[in-house]
């Protein structure tokens, strides 16, 4: 697909207006507070758009689409809408307790909840995540896209994401992020409903694709089925979604930066909302991709952009290059604000520079920016290996060694107040080497199945160890904010309206 000058005209005007409108917003304010969680001002708005922008990128609109395009169909929708439900209970459960304590990052609450070994172990399993698999599979991710429709060499794709992005977040932090994803996450959705609107055109409208497509456009798949059985979307699914949504330090910052518990929750509400338009701006136009493109498909992840490649028309390919390219750089933005938070309060300044001033903070949380763009950079051109099985595979797979310990050790440890250190550092210790015994020796298996069942083998092992020596008072968290004891009406009424519209979607395609 050839740019022409206007399309480049529109694609740089957008990323000059956007970055150059997010640095200005950011220019006040240089304490750590500021840098790091936007002085605790955002609004839900903006918490709500920095949210979706900051989940929905091209390993969504690659992964997500791929899936549909192959035998899972629209049932991979079962991520965004669980997810849904899930970010909706967090708002109501974990975020309360975490606006209250005053916490820069989640690590931070274990240490408060358990021993300072607990957060320095999580914050390590947060950093290798965030730069071996989420920065990753991100990079990969936009680069493949801008390579399927620009014919953007990988390399090259991968680094020009990488400087665009590091540039903004390193200087302005997470209100700079804030306020990008402000115009970013609403034009990648508006991206996506254009190419659906498109794919519709193409297959015959609206009622014809349906009629076509019906064996695809079931949300709930017999339970041997090897990818996404029913049975662990009702079992295992919960495990990453929790984590997901509520123990994700890049997800849940931007509702540690609230100004009030109700824009917080509010906020969160606001992003559930807006994910329930991912089955139709994602997954649908990955199954019309299929339909119309099928024989040229030799990788499931091929399929949006070989969708956008051959429908969008000249004119609008510098909206849409914005768009795929504002997708890429809004999540790997959050992603990498997150990680050099984490680095820099849980780590640098916990263990190395615990009298370190404002600005080596600052300083700090930059470098460790550079850094873990670099590391993904670097480790992004890895994922193009078959043996990976696509974006979304490799993401929800590796994410089995981690979610199932960090879930259960703030779970448990919220849930049973005289639950002692060790079973927070034991779950977070066995985590990756349960989980990955059972990948080794059940390979075959549904790796929601492995989830669930690595889980229930830590929620034992931290139940056995409280029963032989529980804490001898309960531990109390610290109370750093004071914010609203009760949710406003508004927003349990918008909650529950999120979990209806979810309940009636799976009935509708079950």
């Amino acid at each position: 697909m050839a740019l022409t000058p206007l399309d480049l005209a529109v694609f740089l005007a957008f990323f000059a207006a956007v970055i150059g409108f997010s640095l200005f917003k950011s220019r006040r304010g240089r304490g750590s507070e500021d840098y790091f969680l936007a002085g605790r001002g955002l609004t839900w708005p903006l918490i709500g758009l920095s949210i979706v922008a900051a989940n929905l990128s091209t390993e969504q609109f690659v992964g997500m689409a791929g899936q549909g395009a192959s035998e899972v169909g629209l049932a991979v929708s079962a991520w965004q809408l669980t997810g849904a439900v899930g970010i909706v209970i967090v708002a109501f459960t974990f975020l309360p307790r975490f606006l209250r304590a005053g916490i820069y990052t989640l690590p931070e609450f274990l240490e408060h909840r358990y021993h300072p070994a607990a957060r320095s172990l999580m914050a390590v399993w947060t950093l290798l995540i965030y730069a071996g698999v989420l920065v990753t599979t991100v990079l990969y991710s936009g680069a493949l896209t801008l390579n399927a429709i620009f014919e953007l060499g990988l390399p090259e794709g991968v680094w020009l994401i990488a400087g665009i992005t590091a540039l903004y977040t390193a200087w302005g932090g997470l209100k700079a992020v804030a306020w990008a994803d402000l115009f970013l996450g609403s034009t990648l959705l508006v991206g996506g409903l254009l190419t659906m609107k498109l794919g519709f055109d193409a297959t015959g409208g609206a009622p014809a694709f349906f009629a076509d497509n019906a064996d695809r456009l079931h949300m709930i798949l017999p339970a041997d089925h090897p990818t996404l059985p029913w049975t662990g979307i009702v079992g295992g699914m919960w495990i990453p979604i929790f984590y997901y949504c509520g123990l994700n330090q890049f997800i849940v910052q931007r509702s540690l930066a609230a100004r009030s518990l109700n824009h917080g929750q509010m906020g969160v509400i606001f992003a559930a909302f807006l994910w329930l338009l991912v089955p139709f701006a994602i997954v649908l136009p990955g199954i019309m991709a299929r339909q119309l493109y099928g024989a040229e498909i030799d990788n499931p992840d091929q399929a949006y952009p070989l969708l956008i490649r051959n429908l969008i028309p000249s004119g609008a390919r510098g909206f849409l290059f914005a768009a795929v390219a504002g997708a890429v750089i809004s999540s790997l933005a959050s992603m990498l604000n997150s990680a050099s938070t984490v680095f820099t309060m849980d780590l640098y300044h916990r263990h190395l520079r615990p009298r370190a001033g404002q600005r080596e903070l600052i300083r700090t949380g930059r470098i460790a920016t550079l850094a873990c763009v670099a590391t993904g950079g670097l480790l992004a051109p890895q994922l193009a290996d078959p043996r990976f099985g696509g974006v979304f595979n490799f993401i929800q797979e590796f994410q089995g060694y981690v979610s199932p310990g960090i879930l259960a050790a703030f779970g448990f440890g919220l849930a049973v107040p005289r639950a002692p250190t060790a079973a927070g550092i034991a779950a977070l210790l066995l985590s990756a080497p349960l989980y990955g015994l059972l990948q080794w020796r059940w390979g075959e298996v549904a790796y929601l199945h492995r989830m669930l069942l690595c889980f229930a083998i830590l929620i034992a092992v931290m139940a056995a160890l409280t029963l032989h020596r529980p804490l001898p008072a309960p531990r109390r968290l610290p109370v750093r904010r004071e914010i609203a004891d009760r949710s406003s009406p508004a927003v349990v009424a918008a909650g529950a309206l999120v979990i209806l519209l979810v309940a009636a979607f799976f009935v509708v395609f079950r």
